[in-house]
């Protein structure tokens, strides 16, 4: 049995090896390393400008913990599952660094608030380098978007072909949706940019601190309000995961299109080697499997959402220990979201868009039904008798394998009278896009228009 001298004292009796190695984090929470130490030397700052500390004691607390934070950029600081978590391996490693001073840091300070002091700093950094990964793949959507303005394809809904549309007015719907996911993060790092240091264990403290000094000596915008709420607060991960599921959401949409459009039976695209894999068995195969795990990994992501929303569902303020669960989810999420966005941004750079296939596929798929309702409607026809004359026209094309484009006019005048020779630039698919003029519409015009905004608001950014 062995009892932990920072917090021992109450005990008779110590933990089994069992229930040490259940309760510890260090194996997961060295991660907040840095954050921890950035912390306590705000803390220690904070505490010297209110005379809590002496000058002397809190240049020997700030001078040991700067010590440490170099020694751990040079890679010589290790941990030890002797103490259970990241704070008390700091403060034995400050106690063998600068004597017994180290134990007056802890002085108007909890567990409660540093680890969540800890957490906010970590996630501020990760989602501001989220946020930079996504500039980098708003950039490639709408660069690729601008060298295919006029590449046609068919637009689906339903997974049929519905009307032809610009490639690039295709690849514009992402860039809106990245667009959002990154306003998410934005969001997400609004509600963690506030400090909790200085809430203690969960009712403040009783030491004359200043807590507006160490958020700004941090860099937080603010503080907490209520010291229960500042030490049991997980929002701020749950803002981020949300965030987090979504944007992989959006990925894995986008990579379910680039597995269907590499594959043999579309052909639209195809995707470099760099992104594929071969086969132990079948020598011609070339396998998306970097967008395949992609697709995969959005579960593992909505797994560490639902998994944080079910451990705080139940908890009683202010702080449990479950809530020490907060972090592996967390920590497994930004490394799945990091490595995802990066390498979904490399390959849809350098993914070859098969324009003749796509263009080919819109020569006999009757996506051009809806002009030629447009069209009669026009020229005065009620657009519901115009939908079902289109309508018939198609059953007729499809049963002798003749698309509207090339049934003789007088075949089209069988069906309506008022079909004339001008019919025919109103089906060419080409012609079908550059026609569209309404705001935020697939006419080549407006697709310039969404992509050169685009580009500004990128440049501005």
């Amino acid at each position: 049995m062995a009892t932990n001298q920072m917090w021992g004292g109450r005990f008779e009796k110590g933990n089994s090896a069992d229930v040490v190695a259940f309760n510890a984090s260090i194996s997961f929470d060295q991660r907040l390393a840095k954050h921890d130490l950035e912390g306590s030397i705000a803390h220690a700052k904070m505490l010297t400008h209110t005379k809590i500390l002496s000058e002397t004691e809190g240049a020997q607390i700030v001078g040991g913990l700067e010590k440490l934070l170099k020694k751990l950029t040079t890679g010589e600081l290790t941990f030890s599952d002797t103490f259970e978590d990241i704070h008390m391996n700091i403060e034995h490693l400050l106690q063998q660094e600068i004597g017994d001073v180290a134990g007056k840091l802890h002085t108007a300070r909890s567990r409660n608030d540093q680890t969540a002091t800890d957490m906010h700093l970590f996630m501020k950094d990760e989602t501001v380098q989220i946020i930079a990964l996504l500039d980098e793949l708003l950039n490639v959507v709408v660069t690729k978007a601008d060298a295919n303005v006029n590449t046609l394809m068919a637009g689906y809904t339903h997974l049929q072909h519905a009307q032809p549309i610009s490639y690039a007015h295709y690849l514009m719907a992402y860039y809106e949706m990245f667009t959002r996911d990154k306003q998410r993060f934005e969001t997400a790092y609004h509600s963690t940019n506030q400090s909790p240091l200085g809430a203690a264990a969960l009712a403040g403290t009783t030491f004359p601190i200043d807590r507006e000094d160490s958020a700004q000596e941090l860099g937080f915008a603010g503080n907490y309000q209520n010291s229960i709420d500042a030490v049991s607060d997980r929002d701020y991960l749950l803002d981020f995961l949300h965030a987090a599921a979504t944007l992989m959401m959006h990925l894995s949409r986008f990579c379910e299109e680039i597995i269907q459009w590499n594959s043999y039976e579309f052909g639209y695209i195809e995707i470099s080697d760099e992104f594929a894999t071969g086969s132990s068995i079948m020598p011609q195969k070339k396998n998306p499997d970097v967008a395949e795990l992609i697709r995969g990994k959005t579960g593992r992501v909505y797994g560490s959402l639902f998994s944080l929303l079910t451990t705080l569902k139940g908890l009683p303020l202010a702080y449990d220990k479950d809530l020490q669960e907060d972090k592996e989810g967390v920590f497994d999420t930004i490394d799945t979201v990091k490595a995802c966005v990066s390498l979904f941004t490399e390959m849809l750079a350098t993914i070859q868009v098969k324009s003749d296939k796509l263009a080919a596929s819109l020569q006999d798929d009757f996506s051009n039904a809806t002009e030629l309702a447009d069209y009669l409607a026009d020229k005065g026809l009620p657009f519901r008798q115009a939908h079902q004359v289109v309508g018939k026209l198609v059953h007729y094309g499809i049963a002798n394998n003749l698309p509207l484009q090339k049934m003789p006019l007088t075949q089209l005048q069988e069906f309506e009278p008022l079909i004339a020779d001008d019919v025919y630039d109103v089906l060419d698919p080409e012609n079908a896009v550059a026609r569209r003029i309404s705001l935020g519409s697939t006419g080549f015009e407006q697709v310039k228009y969404q992509i050169k905004k685009a580009q500004k608001k990128l440049a501005s950014e």
